[in-house]
């Protein structure tokens, strides 16, 4: 497996890196850079892991990274199967801390801009008006040759994140990325597994076997790196697949509840409300109430 987890960026010239991304599926690898990292998901679904969150993503998903934080864009495995002819289209833009200098930010006119990169740290999402207004952004950005006025977009870009204020936090606070480069395979085996298999019942020991540990010493070690137990980690992925299939509507509870790994109704229920906060019947209100 190709070791991707410290992603060292390609160096060029220019002060910061905008890319657009067209591929069959997003980069299937958890990894994390030295770079801050504007993302928006202009097309595809998939589940979206950033630090010790877990969430679905699809169009409009639109996140401000800070350096070294994990995070992993995976896409839904429709999108990995040969000539599906689905594709999964983003805008991103790298820089680095000191892209300007190294106390631009410091200045007293970077007071709010300076909030904004320490805030994303911990990583931001945004879910409001501030979608349309950053999507038109990022594609000026990105259509714009390298010049003083493609510099220009993007402070102005950062000035208008660092006004709005329909954002919120990603990882728990406190969050730290404690995983180191070489632990590269053994936690992207765990994920892979997951992802390939929450559909049935996991065992610990199956996982633990992967990864080449007792079961005590894996469920140490990827509560120490993941911020959370695994058993916990299997259900968010699983109930976020599960929201994925409330939201298309397509299938009852019952039916959402077995695709999405669970045996008993009850359970899912009760899983359900512990991660969102609402029951099935709940939520399914709530998104079609948007």
């Amino acid at each position: 497996m190709r070791n991707a987890l410290r992603k060292d960026l390609e160096p060029v010239a220019s002060s910061f890196i905008v890319k657009e991304l067209v591929e069959p599926h997003f980069d299937a690898n958890w990894h994390f850079h030295p770079h801050y990292q504007l993302f928006l998901v202009e097309e595809g679904t998939g589940t979206r892991f950033i630090g010790d969150s877990i969430k679905p993503f699809a169009e409009g998903d639109l996140v401000f990274l800070g350096p070294n934080l994990p995070h992993l864009w995976r896409s839904d495995q429709a999108f990995f199967q040969r000539d599906s002819g689905r594709i999964t289209k983003g805008i991103v833009v790298y820089f680095s801390e000191d892209f300007l200098g190294d106390h631009f930010f410091d200045k007293p006119e970077m007071n709010l801009m300076q909030q904004l990169l320490e805030h994303a740290r911990r990583g931001l999402e945004w879910t409001g008006p501030t979608q349309k207004i950053v999507h038109k952004a990022l594609q000026k950005l990105a259509a714009q040759p390298v010049s003083f006025n493609r510099l220009m977009t993007l402070l102005s870009l950062l000035d208008d994140l660092s006004h709005a204020t329909d954002y919120r936090f990603i990882t728990s606070l406190g969050y730290t990325n404690t995983v180191k480069p070489s632990e590269t395979d053994r936690m992207q085996q765990v994920h892979n597994y997951v992802l390939g298999h929450f559909h049935d019942d996991i065992s610990l020991d199956s996982v633990a076997d992967l990864a080449g540990m007792t079961p005590p010493a894996f469920c140490r070690y990827f509560k120490a790196r993941a911020n959370k137990t695994f058993s916990e980690f299997v259900s968010e992925i699983r109930i976020g697949h599960s929201c994925k299939l409330l939201m298309e509507g397509k299938l009852s509870v019952t039916q959402v509840s077995y695709e999405s790994g669970y045996r008993t109704l009850s359970n899912f229920n009760r899983q359900f409300k512990g991660i969102t906060g609402q029951t099935p019947s709940e939520y399914v209100k709530t998104v079609r109430a948007v």
